[in-house]
C-alpha cells in the first residue's frame, strides 16, 4: 500500500522538475506510484492539499484539491 509519505516525496520530486510558471497533472504522480493509479487519486489531492509548497489551480483559479470537482493542475506556490 502506497502512504502519504511516498505521495508527498512523489509530488516534492514532480514539483521540483517544473520550470518556472508551469504546472502538472496530479495523474501524473499517481501514475508514477502505480499501474493502478486511478485508486490513488484522492490520496494525491489530499497531500497535495496539505503541503504548502502547492497550489492547486482549475482553469488558472485557486481550488481546494479536495473539494474541486472535475481536473485540477498542481503547481509551485
Amino acid at each position: 500500500m502506497i502512504g502519504r509519505d511516498a505521495v508527498a516525496d512523489a509530488l516534492l520530486e514532480r514539483l521540483a522538475g517544473l520550470q518556472s510558471g508551469t504546472t502538472f497533472c496530479p495523474s501524473e504522480v499517481a501514475r508514477a506510484l502505480s499501474e493502478d493509479w486511478r485508486p490513488l487519486m484522492p490520496l494525491v489531492r489530499q497531500v497535495a492539499a496539505d503541503m504548502s509548497e502547492i497550489v492547486a489551480t482549475q482553469k488558472g483559479a485557486p481550488v481546494d484539491p479536495v473539494m474541486a470537482r472535475g481536473p485540477i493542475r498542481l503547481g509551485r506556490a
